[in-house]
């Protein structure tokens, strides 16, 4: 079979800081020699951005044990609605041994609390938000109604928070109006009539009318997603029912979610982030090298670096999410002798494959969900599977390791089909087609990044479409985009002009662009009317424009 990327070498590839620093502070050249200018630019590097480095001793790989988010109660289940509190407020957590880290946090912890939910049966979470700087929740991969899509500028204002600082609003949860200033440059001012605002805390309700599969929920405040993801705003949601219970799969402790994050630390034991305002108040943006993507040089496994998880000789279910802000990852599962174990892919973004895929290495991009299963029976108990990212360097090419400890009995299975609702588009169904490009460019007299040429605008329509209409869009990179679409799922049609990769498999709401990539995608914009999104999903690019309105009528 094909292999997810081309590698003809067949040897990983590392990249130096010198490198990784290139894509970064090279955009000028890529602004001015268009999309040919920066795919030569960026096959020097696997990814794109530039690398903080931590200020404080690391620890060893594979020392930390992996923790497991807890699960989190709902506080009603009353009217066949399940409810659920989450304070967003400041802690303080040990990440890396014997150092002690502030964070922005879901209920006190890193990542946030999991919700388990059921499909069909609807959600409503109630977020205070009682952080130092306005907030809004997205759930990736819900299929929300627009009202609790979590917009950009739809906030929840902490107590405190004055009016007259980037925000009026006409009540609790009337409509607002909502100003920001343009990280494209000083003074340029924005305006969202649309914009809902409410102080303190807000319900955001999702009917969970949709496939079974790993989501999860993060902050999506406008200008400031990248620096609130990255101190620490992300938590899981898993949507199970009864027709994924019942195949067989690896279950309870041998299915193990794992949010896949880089960060890097300060001297004082702090995240660090090369943010232009640290208080994320005023000023969006970060310093000049790093306008490509943030990259940290430790890698944590739900909040821990380089864990390591004892384990049985069996099959696992790995619920990979990258949650990274700029990072991308070749994720390849090998035993301390050289043994490559195959990564068998069951579903993706939006649920279950049709059938498994099988791969020897899994790139993931940020916002990407991969659901894998890994057998283990064939290890030698008090052997050592690593996981490696084949894109890292360093210390950053380790992500975590198992621990075989003991023979055990598996019943578990993986079925030759594993769903039969995968919807089935056709190019003939499509009503129109769609050319959009993701490119850097100027942004209001500085650096920003395009859709279509344009920055993000929230008081602007940049695609209208009809509900249940299906459309196909070619999208065009020229370094690395991540797309993703809220709302909706999508197929990936083709890439280059080629049949699709096999990692492509299945309903997804997030695709990697690679640079100079063209990849086409198919989908129809069922559910619920009303404003929505798509973006890249690099924090650093959405951040700094790269976002647009999706409307659907």
């Amino acid at each position: 079979m094909r292999e997810p990327y081309d590698d003809r070498s067949g040897r990983a590839r590392t990249v130096t800081r010198r490198r990784a620093l290139g894509i970064g502070g090279a955009l000028g050249l890529v602004a001015a020699g268009g999309l040919s200018a920066s795919a030569a630019l960026a096959r020097r590097t696997p990814f794109t951005g530039a690398e903080l480095r931590s200020a404080v001793p690391l620890p060893p790989a594979f020392q930390v044990p992996l923790p497991l988010p807890s699960v989190l109660a709902p506080v009603s289940t009353s009217g066949g609605v399940d409810r659920y509190e989450i304070t967003q407020r400041e802690a303080t957590v040990e990440i890396l041994p014997g150092v002690r880290t502030p964070l922005w946090t879901y209920e006190g912890s890193f990542p946030g609390p999991t919700i388990e939910s059921r499909r069909g049966r609807p959600v409503t979470v109630t977020h205070r938000n009682d952080l130092p700087v306005p907030t809004v929740v997205h759930l990736h991969g819900g299929r929300t109604p627009a009202g609790s899509d979590g917009y950009p500028t739809d906030l929840v204002l902490p107590e405190g928070w004055p009016d007259a600082v980037h925000v009026t609003h006409t009540g609790p949860g009337g409509p607002g109006h909502v100003t920001h200033t343009s990280p494209g440059g000083p003074g340029h001012v924005m305006h969202d009539p649309r914009a809902v605002v409410t102080r303190l805390s807000r319900d955001y309700t999702f009917p969970l009318d949709q496939r079974p599969t790993l989501l999860w929920y993060h902050d999506h405040r406008m200008d400031f997603t990248a620096p609130a993801v990255w101190r620490g705003l992300a938590g899981l949601h898993v949507v199970r029912d009864d027709a994924e219970d019942s195949l067989g799969l690896p279950a309870g402790r041998r299915e193990l979610p794992l949010m896949i994050v880089d960060r890097a630390f300060a001297a004082d034991g702090g995240l660090d982030y090369p943010a232009l305002d640290p208080t994320s108040r005023e000023r969006p943006g970060v310093r000049e090298p790093y306008l490509a993507g943030v990259l940290g040089d430790v890698i944590l496994v739900n909040g821990a670096p380089w864990p390591v998880h004892e384990i049985d000789a069996a099959r696992y279910r790995l619920r990979v999410l990258n949650a990274s802000n700029a990072r991308h990852y070749e994720l390849e599962a090998i035993t301390d002798d050289g043994h490559r174990l195959d990564l068998v892919q069951i579903g993706a973004d939006q649920g279950l494959l049709a059938a498994p895929v099988v791969h020897r290495f899994l790139p993931i991009a940020p916002a990407e969900r991969y659901d894998v299963v890994v057998d283990f029976s064939g290890v030698p108990v008090g052997s050592r599977v690593r996981v490696v990212n084949r894109l890292g360097s360093g210390r950053t090419r380790d992500v975590m390791a198992f621990r075989v400890a003991r023979e055990a009995t598996d019943d578990s299975r993986i079925p030759r089909v594993l769903s039969t609702d995968l919807p089935t588009w056709r190019r003939s169904d499509a009503v129109r087609v769609r050319d959009l490009s993701f490119r850097t460019g100027r942004m209001h007299g500085g650096h920003g990044w395009l859709i279509g040429g344009l920055p993000f605008d929230p008081a602007r329509s940049d695609v209208t479409t009809g509900l249940g209409d299906v459309e196909v869009w070619r999208l065009i990179a020229d370094v690395h985009h991540p797309v993703h679409l809220h709302l909706v799922g999508f197929r990936v049609l083709s890439r280059r002009d080629r049949p699709p990769l096999p990692h492509d498999a299945g309903l997804k709401d997030t695709v990697s662009l690679r640079p100079g990539e063209s990849v086409e995608i198919i989908t129809r914009f069922d559910g619920y009317r009303g404003r929505y999104l798509f973006h890249c999903h690099n924090a650093e690019h959405e951040d700094m424009g790269m976002m647009a309105n999706l409307e659907i009528v």
